[in-house]
């Protein structure tokens, strides 16, 4: 196969569709094995910054898109005609859920139309978006055979789940194992090629199937999970029991406990979203997905659930949250990081301000609030200094940033909810409520 031989000697061209916190490391990584590469997207300030050697996601740093951009193997643009220069396109666009909590598979389908006007042979389509199982080799390939050209024969199919954890020391694109599943042995033959190139390790799959399964597996994991040591911590706070120092304790196990731990709610694009995408699917084979559905119920109301604690503990103090001051530190779904894709922090905004509350926020990575599927704040992040922390009624620890200065925070601020166990003992006795 041509494609392979074009592959092996780093000419196949690859371009990437959406140049997000997934499409983004990968046209790294392609860059910098020699591969030349045009990322497509829609967003013209994306594409701006890029041509102008600027980041736009923080734990990426501009010197990386700058030596890219230098070496000269790399184009990016909103003209998806140029797909016709390509051999191997990879989609790497959102897959939320509608507001009736189904699969919104428009991106994937949009992007696959645009993909087919342009379809040639011997070229490779990989899907990278997490999806339920049957989209790649159902859905998507109805839309590109509709072309006359036949998956297996005419061009190649295959689906490998994104695996990225923005931030993380430990573990980058290259380094973190590859699934990848092909419509056909051919296709899985050219797929696992392509990421060989970049990649320590792939993990060859039967089908694009059980990779699309896979995926769901690793999130619904941590969300079942997750869920436990939530529902956990509000009925340990009932009885008046740590749920931090119960998990230090147990994690002491050397075999059978992996610790999880407990937070606001659930944040990120992957975790609170991808495991809906089963559930649906399963009620097309008439199966009901109980556990994934309670994780779902239970991690969905954890922002309720810091909001009572507010409540409880301004009603100690003598106020209510009509009214009060309320700076939430954090707007990220995580430490670190400057993503807000479903972070549960903009949940308790909302629910704030819908008591009435007077609602501040500080983030150092996301100076201002951008509009989203469901919010738009219009918010800018406010300073943290000991007048600013003294004059709210109460501060929410939503994100613990390793940045932050919990020691001067506590000892400022007259009344902190925790809900990271960022504080950890630290300040003045009983003013710190963990959460």
């Amino acid at each position: 196969m041509k494609l392979l031989e074009k592959i092996a000697k780093r000419q196949a061209t690859v371009g990437v569709i959406g140049l997000g916190y997934v499409g983004l490391p990968l046209i790294l990584e392609f860059c910098k094995a020699g591969f030349p590469v045009i990322g497509f997207d829609l967003d013209e300030e994306k594409i701006k910054s890029l041509n102008e050697n600027k980041t736009y996601i923080k734990h990426i740093p501009f010197e990386r898109i700058r030596d890219i951009k230098e070496k000269g193997n790399f184009r990016v643009s909103s003209d998806f005609s140029l797909l016709r220069e390509t051999d191997c396109v990879l989609i790497c666009v959102p897959t939320p859920l509608n507001k009736y909590r189904e699969p919104d598979l428009s991106y994937v389908l949009n992007t696959t139309d645009t993909i087919a006007k342009y379809l040639h042979k011997e070229q490779l389509v990989i899907l990278e978006s997490t999806t339920y199982p049957g989209t790649t080799d159902e859905d998507m390939r109805a839309v590109l055979e509709a072309t006359g050209l036949k998956a297996g024969t005419d061009f190649c199919l295959a689906f490998s789940p994104e695996r990225e954890d923005p931030n993380n020391k430990d573990f980058c694109t290259s380094t973190i194992p590859k699934i990848v599943g092909g419509y056909t042995k051919d296709c899985l033959e050219v797929a696992d090629a392509l990421y060989s190139t970049i990649v320590a390790k792939t993990v060859p799959v039967s089908s694009t199937k059980v990779a699309e399964a896979a995926k769901l597996m690793e999130n619904i994991y941590r969300a079942v999970n997750i869920a436990l040591v939530n529902e956990m911590k509000m009925l340990f706070d009932r009885m008046d029991i740590d749920i931090w120092e119960v998990i230090s304790a147990a994690n002491t196990k050397p075999f059978g406990f992996q610790a999880f731990y407990p937070g606001p709610g659930l944040g990120g694009h992957c975790i609170p979203i991808d495991p809906f995408y089963l559930t649906w699917k399963a009620r097309t084979y008439d199966f009901h997905t109980r556990f994934i559905e309670l994780a779902g119920e239970v991690n969905t109301q954890m922002p309720y659930y810091v909001v009572e604690k507010v409540g409880e503990e301004l009603n100690k103090r003598g106020k209510h949250v009509n009214a009060s001051k309320i700076l939430v530190l954090g707007l990220a779904y995580k430490k670190d990081i400057d993503d807000t894709r479903e972070s549960p922090s903009l949940k308790l905004i909302e629910l704030l301000l819908h008591k009435g509350a007077e609602v501040d926020y500080n983030d150092p990575y996301i100076p201002v609030t951008k509009k989203m599927r469901s919010y738009d704040f219009k918010m800018t992040s406010v300073p943290i200094t000991a007048a600013m922390l003294q004059g709210y009624d109460c501060t929410v620890i939503a994100t613990d940033h390793s940045c932050y200065d919990y020691k001067f925070i506590a000892a400022n601020a007259p009344l902190i909810v925790d809900t990271r166990n960022a504080v950890n003992g630290a300040g003045r006795n009983g003013h710190v409520v963990k959460a």
